[in-house]
């Protein structure tokens, strides 16, 4: 299982596929798949049949995932796409934006 360089919580923007050009917020990470569910974007339409907890049933609108490498990370300083870096600082490893260099 590969290391990611996204998480959860992160804003991303969407680099390839049929919603390139999309921003929002990495909602779960899939590790073992490669896959993060984004806020708003990639809706699929998914058949609900009635239960308890929905009794009417019917058509629900839910993210699907999209694959870590159509996904970039969005600096928060300069609000741009950026590249993603790890170093250690003290004792921890830290994440870190190497267009501003900013800690994550």
């Amino acid at each position: 299982m590969a290391k990611l360089k996204i998480k959860s919580g992160d804003v991303v923007k969407v680099i390839a596929g049929d919603h390139k050009g999309s921003e929002g917020t990495v909602l779960r990470v899939l590790r073992e798949a490669n896959k993060a569910v984004v806020e708003g974007i990639n809706m699929v339409s998914k058949h609900t049949k009635p239960s308890a907890k929905n009794p009417q049933g019917g058509i629900v609108k839910k993210e699907a995932p999209i694959h870590i490498s159509n996904l970039s990370l969005i600096d928060p300083k300069s609000k741009s796409v950026t590249k993603v870096g790890f170093k250690v600082e003290g004792d921890k490893k830290v994440r870190f934006s190497k267009k501003s260099n900013q800690v994550l």
